[in-house]
């Protein structure tokens, strides 16, 4: 059975996570399918790029932590790197060694991020709660480290800010075995769940070739079956000194996708206990830099694996404190060029993203309910069925009793209100009370 609908044009956003974007979603709705996805990126630019060029090397830290404000520490590494190798520095291993560390729990907090959000947005509300938790660690520790909890300005070119307080390294190790156990339960309690399989599995597939076509990088690269992570394959700071894997998934759709972060982030706990056990004793946080950075005249392009995925720097140097041009290459602003081909059935090469195939209705963060045309008979869509019947009758029953007290209370008060006397208005409201009461 075949139910005739009208095209809709739904614009969904700007939220408050991009408005600084501003990016919305302009969404094409054929009943509850979406046909077609338009991603709109806004026209609110802060001119990061411009500004950087009336402003030192060092002054332009701050602005790569607003870049990305989960992710700033990566973004403050992407930028000082670059200007090292355009100037050849040597850097201090102590100073790599707290770069890799804050840069890997970084990723580890960034994805606690996106886990939380990403399952609020599903339907899922104690998820968020727990990754908030767990993320609370990671923040302290780097409020201890360098004064800050969201935008750090911690890195140098030539090394760090700040040295680790003493007792900082041993707490980072204490969290590793506690975040290991944590991720397990995130494991369990989400990722078997069949109402969450049921709204993203198969949903936003594309597969390898279309995601080297378009520049993607990061999980939404991997998910493809690609393997490649800048961290491997062109090793910066201190990675080429640790064990990890890169994981990869196969199907290319959103379940894979977050299949891969989990992993990520076992890997990042992974280099992390690494790390802790070979971090040197002493030594200095700050290599011979000048006071005054002035890079050599020439050009350079650094890029490393943010827990986006590739984020890089092109730096045009003429000898200057000031760069002469610097342009970034931001990985969700690429990544997001997928969108019109991954959603809806609109696209020509990509299968209908039927939301009720499973026989449930997708509803932004709702309770779900059986699509009673297309749900199959199942014990729990009966007892879904089953539970709503109970709870809407008792609603209608609560109206209706309700309704019958309100009447008499009425009609009460009409009665007493015609008593004669004063005396006898009194003795019929406080019969008119004691009748009434629950």
């Amino acid at each position: 059975m075949s139910i005739r609908t009208e095209e809709l044009l739904l614009n969904v956003g700007p939220q408050h996570p991009s408005t600084h974007g501003v990016f919305r979603i302009v969404v094409k709705l054929d009943g509850e399918i979406i046909t077609h996805a338009d991603p709109v990126m806004g026209y609110l630019h802060r001119g990061t790029e411009k500004l950087a060029e009336n402003l030192t090397y060092t002054q332009i830290i701050p602005y790569t932590d607003r870049m990305d404000y989960v992710s700033a520490m990566t973004n403050n590494y992407v930028l000082v790197n670059a200007v090292e190798r355009l100037m050849g520095l040597e850097i201090p291993e102590r100073a790599e060694f707290l770069r890799l560390i804050v840069m890997e729990l970084q990723r580890i907090a960034s994805h606690m991020v996106w886990w939380g959000t990403y399952l609020l947005d599903i339907g899922a509300m104690s998820p968020f709660l727990y990754a908030f938790r767990d993320r609370e660690i990671i923040i302290n520790l780097f409020n201890e480290l360098c004064g800050a909890r969201l935008t750090y300005n911690y890195m140098r070119v030539g090394g760090v800010k700040w040295d680790a307080p003493e007792g900082w390294i041993q707490k980072v190790r204490d969290f590793i075995p506690y975040m290991k156990e944590k991720l397990e339960e995130y494991n369990n309690l989400v990722s078997g769940n069949e109402i969450f399989l049921a709204r993203i599995q198969g949903i936003g597939k594309y597969d390898a070739e279309t995601a080297i076509a378009y520049g993607l990088s990061g999980a939404n690269l991997r998910c493809t079956g690609v393997k490649w992570d800048l961290r491997k394959d062109q090793p910066y700071s201190l990675y080429n000194r640790f064990e990890f894997d890169v994981p990869v998934g196969t199907n290319g759709d959103c379940y894979d996708r977050y299949l891969i972060r989990l992993e990520e982030i076992r890997q990042s706990l992974r280099i992390l206990e690494q790390a802790v056990e070979q971090f040197p004793e002493g030594g200095e946080i700050m290599g011979k830099a000048p006071r005054v950075i002035r890079p050599p005249e020439g050009e350079v392009y650094a890029a490393i694996e943010s827990p986006r995925g590739e984020i890089g720097r092109h730096i045009i140097s003429k000898g200057k404190d000031k760069p002469y041009r610097l342009k970034f290459r931001r990985p969700s602003f690429v990544n997001l060029q997928i969108l019109p081909k991954s959603a809806g059935r609109g696209n020509d090469d990509q299968p209908d993203h039927d939301s009720r195939r499973c026989g449930y209705r997708r509803r932004g963060g709702g309770l779900l309910m059986p699509d009673l045309l297309h749900a199959p008979l199942t014990w729990v869509n009966f007892a879904i069925f089953l539970a709503w019947g109970i709870v809407l009758l008792l609603v209608v029953l609560g109206f209706v009793t309700y309704a019958i007290y309100f009447e008499r209370k009425v009609i009460g008060w009409m009665q007493c209100g015609s008593g004669r006397t004063v005396r006898a208005r009194s003795v019929c409201f406080k019969r008119l009370r004691t009748s009434l009461s629950f």
